[in-house]
């Protein structure tokens, strides 16, 4: 390649890796796996090895990880959380091995699993664990102490431990718990994550701890980082010291040659179906601390230690059928059934197939033979078709639901398509279920499997009917104690008092969404407001789209959803304004866009003091834009504010406005 064609490159390769870095790292929402990343990863590495006049220091190359996010308080690391350089071959792992023989004659290597998780340092004082924090971009990441605490199997105290010790590990989901939650979400027909990785990381870097504790993460510790009060020679002996103060550590064995760790590694690869977590390689380390120090560090990576990153696996299965689910807004999704295949370790029959374009796109039919492999090792999707069978005839999807026999509608300007019978029995558990949420009207104690004994005696046909349930009713269920029955009908009580917006994110309306929700009860203060208020009305709200706009409206002129309001007004329910809109404020009808770095608070906390004094945030600026407040290194939000003559404060001008008010 020439010089030109090599700059060419190098820029194209840096801007994707940028762009899936974010996703990735920042985000929590991947859309290629870690093995694509890593292989376009090592071509930049390779390009800029040959022609290293056009390595950038900006280069991904040199950067670990993503940025320390805004929504927690910045650690800076005094041990540096390094990345690990990837191998994809076993010549590659024997290069590492030559590399290492260079400096140090004798080494013993130390070979682990490598956890798909996402890298985390816990800090101990006197035994006590005082902080947590994320790896960040290496250098500085994220205080994450509170959600932490909520894992059980990391020590919150230790006995006989030293002065001062902060160690390493992997927060990751296991397999079980991830399937527990994505049904829950699928149910819900929230938006699933895509691996236990990014459930992990979602789940660990929420503000409410409450959600964390209820996701179920676990830690595996695999380094110490620094030490006070006790001498540690190696990484076997630090190991067996962590384990003996109660941490949790993965296996590991030790070799002094490369051909018994290529052994290894494969052997860890055939297991990995095995295990009850997500391992996406093994990694290779240097077992003597003083060899370390002697080897050091790249710019990025340590040059005692090797990560060997294992290939997603495919294979091809036929598909015997396709089945249709209904969801909770009457979509139906379909579901391909196939022979059963050996696939990462588990057996894998079922896939979904996502929606009528994504079957016409690959051009399946009954009978094809598909490729297929699993997402982040645990989401079997299809990749292609390999060959069609036999007389194969495209899939036709059914005219009329499968669960009531009601007629369906494709909208075109979407790929859904929707049972046209808002009674449908198969939506009526997933209503139900996303009705009693948390975020919905937040019932305590009606989980699914409750939900399904009402249903299914027939006590419950519509969300109203959560209402009318008497404590002698749930009683009656099996292994339903009168104590629970009461606490329950307790708690259906006590959403009878929620502010409005809860209940419009509890209908389950198309397109509306819980901040959809909040912004429709900042604007009209009554339900009956709302249901007379037409399309142009929302869409003259600040944040909110026309199909938005036209989703609400569709939905209150139906007499079923008129009905069912009157329902809830004849038993009690109270659909309050928010607090918000019956305080007004200073801020009372303002929008604030939020950019660029403030002096003492994040955007977020400044965004929360916005909205109690009656104010509205925005990602976007526009002409509707009140206010853009803007800190350090504010950048295009900025510059359009100007050029729009949009007011533009501090944060000192945000609190002298506030206290204006007091």
């Amino acid at each position: 390649m020439d010089l030109i064609s090599a700059e060419i490159r190098i820029k194209e390769l840096s801007k994707q890796l940028e762009y899936h870095n974010n996703l990735y790292y920042n985000r929590d929402e991947p859309e290629i796996s870690d093995f694509e990343y890593d292989k376009m990863l090592r071509e930049l590495e390779m390009l800029e090895e040959e022609f290293p006049s056009l390595k950038s220091p900006l280069s991904p190359t040199n950067k670990v990880g993503g940025n320390a996010g805004e929504k927690f308080s910045p650690v800076t690391h005094a041990v540096v959380m390094e990345s690990l350089h990837d191998s994809f071959s076993h010549d590659e792992l024997r290069e590492f091995d030559a590399r290492v023989h260079e400096t140090v004659p004798e080494v013993k290597y130390a070979v682990e699993p490598k956890f798909d998780g996402l890298s985390v340092s816990c800090e101990y004082e006197n035994g006590v664990f005082v902080r947590g924090s994320t790896r960040g971009d290496g250098a500085v990441g994220e205080d994450v102490t509170e959600n932490l605490m909520t894992i059980k199997s990391l020590p919150k105290r230790i006995a006989n431990a030293p002065e001062y010790l902060e160690v390493r590990g992997e927060v990751y989901m296991s397999f079980t718990s991830f399937e527990a939650l994505t049904q829950r979400q699928e149910e819900s027909e929230e938006k699933t994550f895509k691996n236990p990785r990014n459930a992990a990381a979602g789940s660990l870097r929420q503000k409410n701890s409450k959600i964390t504790s209820e996701r179920n993460l676990d830690i595996f510790i695999f380094n110490i980082q620094q030490v006070r009060g006790i001498t540690l020679t190696s990484h076997m002996q630090s190991l067996k010291y962590l384990s003996e103060l109660g941490f949790p550590t993965a296996f590991y064995n030790v070799y002094d040659n490369i051909e018994d760790v290529i052994i290894e590694i494969e052997r860890i690869g055939r297991m990995r179906g095995e295990f009850d977590y997500a391992i996406d390689g093994a990694v290779v380390k240097v077992d003597n601390f003083q060899s370390r120090d002697l080897l050091g560090s790249t710019a990025k990576y340590p040059r005692w230690a090797e990560a060997y990153k294992y290939p997603p696996e495919e294979k091809t299965t036929k598909l015997l059928d396709i089945e249709i689910n209904v969801g909770r807004t009457g979509v139906l999704t379909p579901v391909g059934n196939f022979e059963p295949v050996l696939l990462a370790g588990t057996t894998v029959s079922r896939a979904t197939l996502h929606n009528k374009d994504f079957i016409e796109e690959k051009g399946i039919c009954v009978g094809d033979t598909v490729v297929i492999r699993k997402a982040g090792e645990i989401i079997p999707e299809v990749l292609s078709v390999e060959k069609h069978g036999e007389n194969s005839v495209p899939f036709e999807f059914p005219k009329l639901c499968p669960s009531c026999g009601s007629p369906v509608s494709h909208d075109e300007s979407e790929a859904a398509i929707r049972c046209t019978n808002t009674d449908c029995p198969a939506q009526l558990m997933r209503h139900l279920i996303h009705f009693v949420s948390r975020d919905a009207m937040d019932i305590d104690g009606l989980g699914p499997a409750v939900l399904k004994q009402l249903v299914n005696e027939g006590l419950v046909k519509s969300p109203a009917d959560l209402y009318r349930l008497k404590a002698e009713d749930i009683s009656a269920l099996d292994r339903k104690a009168e104590k629970s029955a009461q606490n329950l009908i307790l708690s259906i009580e006590k959403s009878k008092d929620n502010e409005l917006y809860r209940l419009i994110f509890a209908l389950g309306i198309r397109n509306i969404g819980l901040k959809a929700a909040k912004i429709i009860c900042e604007n009209f203060l009554t339900i009956d407001d709302i249901m007379n208020a037409k399309a142009s009305d929302f869409e003259a709200i600040n944040g909110f789209g026309s199909i938005m706009a036209v989703s609400i409206e569709a939905y209150f002129k139906l007499n079923s959803t008129k009905n069912l309001i009157e329902d809830f007004k004849s038993l009690g329910i109270k659909m309050k304004p928010s607090e918000q809109k019956k305080g007004a404020g200073i801020f009372s009808g303002k929008t604030f866009v939020l950019t660029g770095t403030l002096p003492t608070m994040t955007r977020s906390e400044a965004s929360k003091i916005i909205e109690q004094h009656g104010g509205k945030t925005s990602s976007s600026v526009s002409k509707k834009t009140s206010f853009v407040l803007a800190g350090e290194d504010a950048g295009s939000k900025l510059e359009k504010a100007n050029k729009l003559g949009i007011t533009v404060i501090s944060e000192d001008k945000l609190k002298s406005m506030i206290e204006g008010e007091q």
